[in-house]
């Protein structure tokens, strides 16, 4: 039973496309040519679907506000300093899942992954690719 309502098809699909994310997330990172930002967008994307993941139940304009938000409270804890957050941020997980620095620029990443994402689930509902 426990093992039915952990892995649902949809649950399954939201699992993949997060993974997905990561490991294209994770590349960007290592290409020059591809410019920083786009792995602030993808960290927004990500949040979305682990959220619908999650939450595959969860209306569609919940998880976009919960993932948008999150990604803003992420963001804004980057101008708190305090030696023990910094060590954390100072290794290379801590970097990816806290980040380093408030930026702006990272808000309007994030906003804009937020948004493709809201999109795609919109479209994939719509298309009843589920």
């Amino acid at each position: 039973m426990l093992k039915t309502i952990l892995f649902t098809p949809r649950r399954l699909k939201y699992f993949c496309i997060t993974v997905l994310i990561i490991i294209i997330g994770l590349a960007s990172r290592q290409l020059s040519a591809i410019p920083v930002i786009t792995g602030d967008i993808l960290y927004a994307i990500m949040i979305f679907f682990g959220l619908r993941f999650l939450f595959p139940y969860m209306k569609v304009s919940s998880i976009a506000v919960l993932a948008i938000s999150f990604c803003f409270f992420i963001e804004c804890s980057q101008l708190y300093h305090v030696e023990w957050i910094d060590a954390i941020r100072n290794t290379r997980l801590g970097a990816l899942v806290l980040g380093k620095g408030f930026l702006w620029s990272d808000i309007l990443a994030y906003t804009i992954g937020v948004l493709i994402s809201l999109a795609a689930e919109i479209w994939i509902i719509q298309t009843n690719f589920d």
